[in-house]
């Protein structure tokens, strides 16, 4: 009777357990894709021939506030690098994000790279009414190269010219809140990197995004020092969240703590989350941006 009644609820377990699964996979789908209105190629800029372009995002309930997610990776950029699912916990929590993409390193050098996604800051600002979104509370987010360049907008950010002819390159590159995954931020000293040489030149395998081939140590010093965030913390830096993992050998965890203890230095406050045993990356990343929703939350909302 026993083995009856067990052959007979074995299948029905299964099942509900099969269920469930598909349950909580739709579950998960349903979240990463969110409703929203998606405009592509808007052009911000011309480099080398080419448009430098952006998307805006924007969520079926927008909250009138904008973060800009630099697209980048290696200095490395392209449309085809972003995807909404990537921002869904802000596009949920009703951020119109702008996607912006630059011309990748190195037929454009970091520091035009830099220049570039300034003006973008500064397009999107210009433009920000239009699009649903205050001009005076704008975030931006990114990883790697990308939260390099969130870091050199949040350092560098500043008002633009008022006797400017392009009305663009009036308004400000500042920005209201960072939210970053595994920055570099001070090329000058990137510690255990597997990019480090230890010969004082830039990365190994960035000496041309940095134009410095052949390598030129006494320049190097200046570009490096020009590029590198830690090295323009002012009082003014923005509230900044940083999650960095300890186990990262391209862009070790040193350069966050010690970004961070500079801000501190200057009375900035730098929030930074260590994950345990994250590499340059790990799979709970897409998880980690409803925190950087909740960063925004807290510094972006009036």
């Amino acid at each position: 009777m026993n083995i009856r009644r067990l052959l007979w609820t074995v299948p029905k377990i299964l099942a509900a357990l099969v269920l469930a699964l598909g349950i909580a996979a739709g579950s998960v789908w349903v979240y990463f894709h969110p409703s929203f209105e998606r405009t592509t190629g808007i052009v911000y800029g011309r480099r080398h021939g080419h448009d430098l372009t952006m998307e805006v995002v924007r969520p079926v309930h927008p909250n009138g506030l904008g973060v800009a997610f630099m697209v980048s990776g290696g200095w490395r950029s392209g449309t085809n690098a972003f995807r909404p699912w990537m921002v869904a916990a802000l596009l949920r929590r009703g951020y119109t994000v702008f996607p912006v993409c630059h011309v990748s390193q190195p037929e454009a050098t970091v520091m035009e790279t830099v220049d570039d996604v300034h003006r973008a800051m500064r397009f999107i600002r210009l433009h920000a009414r239009e699009n649903g979104v205050d001009p005076a509370r704008l975030g931006v987010s990114g990883g790697s190269a990308g939260g390099h360049l969130g870091l050199m907008l949040a350092t560098r950010g500043g008002p633009g010219r008022a006797d400017a002819p392009d009305p663009v390159d009036r308004e400000s590159s500042a920005v209201q809140a960072v939210a970053i995954f595994y920055p570099v931020t001070d090329l000058l000293d990137l510690g255990a990197s597997t990019e480090n040489l230890h010969d004082g030149g830039a990365p190994k395998s960035f000496i041309k995004a940095f134009a410095q081939e052949p390598q030129d140590l006494a320049a190097w010093k200046v570009t490096g020092r020009e590029m590198s965030p830690i090295h323009h913390i002012t009082t003014n830096l923005p509230p900044t969240l940083i999650h960095h993992g300890d186990a990262d050998t391209l862009v070790p965890l040193d350069q966050s703590q010690r970004f961070q203890a500079r801000a501190k230095e200057l009375g900035r406050s730098v929030e930074l989350v260590v994950h345990p045993g994250g590499t340059h990356g790990w799979l709970s990343m897409v998880w980690d941006v409803r925190k950087f929703a909740d960063w925004f939350d807290a510094h972006l909302r009036p």
